[in-house]
């Protein structure tokens, strides 16, 4: 099966959608114009139940196949932005300050939406669709807050996909891999005491700052010498704050950062020997360190046969020398894995073409791969709920 046609038909009325929540974008869990945008649209399309405040301010729609009753499937997307300013110039481009769709999860929502559209005319399956836009992915943790609501239990679904776009991957390509996809995303605090004093004098001092540059390197070893390198595992120092004067060493130092892996072994060596690097270095130079560490996202884990079927699905839109099922993991994370956890499923890329990255202030989605994505959607809900057996 190509791209449907009524995909192709779409494509200007759903580039529209696209771009009217492009113009306005909105953070975090504070997409309530987009949401309202969402839920007047699923019930527009005739939905058989449309249901918001999921999660606080995600939406589900029911769409229930003509073919009598089956198991239900979950399609998401996202729908929140980023805290950056716009500089595409485009004639759509964010009108909030500040704020802009430079992850295109505005390309997302309106994807699912015409493929909601889609399958609510033709009910060709077997069972039920239900279509989630879920918030505050970047950072946020709504899917987390949607699965808590007990989101899969209370529309029986059995099984979530998740798609999302790729710059460098080319339009009308997919790509997806078994096993972990995206990593988990975890966050370190370390405050360092020392003890401060007048800048001519270091030797009455403890200098935190030094010891925090010590630290920096030190952490380093952590994945350069504690771990295997075929281990997949980043630590970054991203914060440095320390002092306020030229003439003052402060008496403490502040470091922050992150660390990705994709094995919970490596999550949790990780976690270990940060903690126990910081307070051993600060500790030798008299120093006392203190480490916040917080779990974030779990690592975005596909399941085998889920996987699969979604590769297969998009060889059937995009053809067979368009669809990589073993692509490199991405050491990003996604708060898909919060669903993926509580369901079996599957997580695909779809190419955005030659555009600038990801969370970029000059990112903007590719209009021409939304006939891609309707396809994809439309062509694994009536696949995975077959009319006939």
């Amino acid at each position: 099966m190509p791209l449907l046609n009524r995909a192709i038909e779409m494509q200007d009325e759903v580039s529209a959608w696209r771009r009217k929540l492009h113009e306005n974008p909105e953070l975090m869990f504070d997409v309530h114009e987009t949401a309202a945008f969402v839920a007047a649209k699923l019930q527009e399309f005739g939905c058989d139940t449309v249901e918001t405040g999921i999660g606080r301010t995600g939406v589900v729609g029911i769409i229930k196949g003509r073919h009598g009753h089956g198991p239900t499937i979950g399609l998401r997307s996202d729908m929140d932005a980023l805290p950056l300013t716009e500089i595409t110039g485009k004639p759509w481009a964010s009108q909030n300050i500040g704020k802009m769709h430079a992850c295109g999860h505005d390309g997302h929502t309106a994807m699912l939406l015409g493929a909601a559209k889609y399958l609510a005319e033709t009910r060709n399956f077997k069972g039920t669709v239900a279509v989630i836009f879920q918030p505050a992915e970047e950072g946020g943790g709504g899917g987390r807050e949607m699965v808590k609501e007990g989101m899969m239990e209370r529309f029986s679904i059995s099984e979530v996909y998740g798609m999302h776009n790729i710059p460098g991957l080319a339009v009308g390509e997919f790509a997806i891999r078994k096993g972990p996809i995206m990593a988990a995303t975890d966050e370190f605090n370390i405050t360092i005491e020392g003890r401060g004093g007048h800048a001519a004098q270091p030797h009455r001092t403890i200098d935190p700052v030094v010891i925090g540059a010590q630290l920096v390197n030190a952490l380093q070893t952590i994945v350069s010498r504690g771990t295997d390198p075929l281990d997949s595992v980043v630590l970054s120092v991203t914060k440095f704050h320390a002092g306020d004067a030229h003439n003052i060493i402060p008496q403490r130092a502040e470091l922050a950062g992150t660390v990705r892996t994709l094995r919970a072994e490596m999550r949790d060596f990780a976690e270990k020997r940060l903690t126990e690097v910081a307070e051993g270095v600060a500790g030798a130079l008299g120093a006392s360190a203190s480490v916040h560490y917080a779990r974030n996202y779990p690592v975005t884990f596909n399941h085998d046969r889920e996987t699969s079927f979604a590769a297969q699905t998009a060889r059937m839109v995009a053809g067979n020398h368009a669809v990589n099922e073993d692509v490199a993991p991405m050491m990003a994370g996604e708060d898909f894995s919060y669903m993926l956890e509580a369901r079996p499923g599957a997580f695909i890329f779809i190419g955005n073409g030659d555009s600038a990255s990801l969370h970029n202030p000059a990112y903007d989605f590719n209009d021409a791969a939304i006939p891609h994505g309707i396809s994809y959607w439309v062509t694994l809900a009536e696949s995975a709920l077959p009319a006939s057996p």
